[in-house]
């Protein structure tokens, strides 16, 4: 039997996923929670399993010599796997939010008004590499009552079957459709053009992942989409700061990990206390391997730093989200050429300043306009688990519906509901 086209195949993907979205919206916060608990088991009774099937996918993608960063996303540790089970049970410990009703206020006709918050319905979720936003997505539609179809990067397809295969175990396990959590089993692109492009079947598209991705998903669709852009975040130091819990902080936000959204890209520094601090986040990162692309101010300070890669930085190296050990680094006159730089260059992810400036933290906060602000904290931590979401579907960028990390209230909506006692409208 020939198999069906991509065409026929997305057909049957929305029509199943739209019939599982009605049980799936109406199954009990209980049942909903017993399924996330039981998934979280799964996950770490089949990591040996789990890790045997990723195996694959490394080596094709070392294979086909793809990025280190690159197949640094595409790894299931045993800590990784807790990591995402942990977050299943986080979520299954959180309040259900579903038919939750605010607002309600009476109006001088007598009805009262107010708003119900209830599921999407079907989103539809494309991404690259990490397996684990496999079992993020899920286990976020899960406690939102959402169906979903989630389309993972062809590198990552023998992981996220695996994992898919566990997910669907845990809804059957709890009287729950299958079709609730669906993984695209094909590598073809032509699917995903597809998919967004069913409103009668899907409520809304979210696209994680590269640029290019993002672009195509944003210029096809004919759903909404939610968007996750690249991540050029900030790190400012300010004068006045703690010089010491500066370079801790530069340091995490740069190296602690690479490859993620949330790594800082940039560095800011105010010129007064440039000196000493570019002194010793030089000796770090000459230490670590890390590449700086440097400003001339920041060059002069930096030049008799033993082992330092300096590199001139060019206009582009602004907008860079280099996802390797790769830094822009700039001398600032102060915070509101900080900000000024910031709300040009960034991407408007995660912004982070470091100070003793009571003044200057809330001028940060207020003005930098970032989907994520922080003051005196790494900009690693913006992350729906760090944040208490449970898991994150995403990270939008976006200013309207969710922004910042995406948990279980971005994959919801809200309805007006009325209540009344005969009135009718005079």
């Amino acid at each position: 039997m020939n198999a069906p086209t991509p065409a026929a195949y997305s057909q049957t993907l929305g029509i199943q996923a739209r019939a599982a979205s009605t049980l799936m919206a109406r199954a009990s916060a209980a049942t909903r929670s017993a399924c996330l608990r039981r998934l979280a088991q799964l996950l770490r009774d089949n990591t040996a399993p789990l890790q045997a099937e990723n195996q694959k996918d490394l080596d094709r993608a070392t294979a086909a010599g793809l990025a280190a960063p690159m197949v640094d996303r595409l790894k299931l540790t045993p800590r990784i796997i807790d990591t995402v089970a942990q977050g299943c049970e986080q979520l299954a410990a959180m309040p259900d939010v579903i038919g939750d009703i605010v607002g309600m206020k009476e109006q001088p006709s007598g009805i009262r008004v107010g708003q119900m918050r209830v599921p999407i319905g079907v989103f539809a979720m494309v991404f690259e590499s990490r397996p684990n936003v496999t079992i993020e997505a899920a286990s976020l539609s899960i406690k939102s009552g959402n169906a979903c179809i989630l389309r993972g990067g062809s590198e990552a397809i023998d992981s996220n079957r695996a994992l898919a295969r566990l997910v669907q175990q845990a809804l059957t396990d709890n009287g729950l459709p299958a079709d609730g959590v669906q993984l695209v089993q094909t590598t073809d692109r032509e699917v995903v053009g597809h998919l967004i492009t069913m409103p009668q079947y899907v409520d809304m598209a979210i696209p994680r992942g590269g640029k290019g991705l993002i672009e195509r998903i944003s210029r096809d669709a004919r759903v909404p989409v939610l968007k996750h852009l690249d991540g050029n975040c900030h790190v400012y130091v300010d004068d006045p700061c703690d010089i010491g819990m500066a370079v801790r902080i530069a340091d995490n936000a740069k190296t602690q990990k690479y490859s993620p959204c949330n790594a800082s890209e940039s560095l800011l520094v105010a010129q007064g206390v440039a000196a000493e601090f570019l002194q010793r986040i030089g000796a770090v990162f000459a230490a670590k391997a890390v590449e700086m692309r440097v400003c001339p101010a920041s060059r002069a300070l930096l030049a008799g730093v033993s082992g330092a890669m300096l590199v001139d930085a060019t206009e582009q190296d602004w907008y860079e989200e280099y996802l390797a050990p790769i830094i822009s680094i700039k001398v600032v006159a102060g915070v509101d050429a900080a900000i000024a730089h910031i709300n040009h260059y960034s991407s408007h992810h995660t912004d982070a300043i470091i100070t003793r400036d009571h003044k200057h933290a809330q001028e940060f906060l207020r003005q930098v306009d970032s989907a994520s602000v922080m003051v005196n904290a790494s900009t690693r931590f913006a992350d729906g688990f760090e944040y208490g979401l449970g898991a994150e579907i995403g990270i939008s960028t976006d200013k309207f519906h969710a922004r910042g990390p995406v948990g279980i209230e971005g994959l919801t909506s809200l309805k007006y509901v009325v209540l009344g006692d005969g009135e009718v409208r005079a």
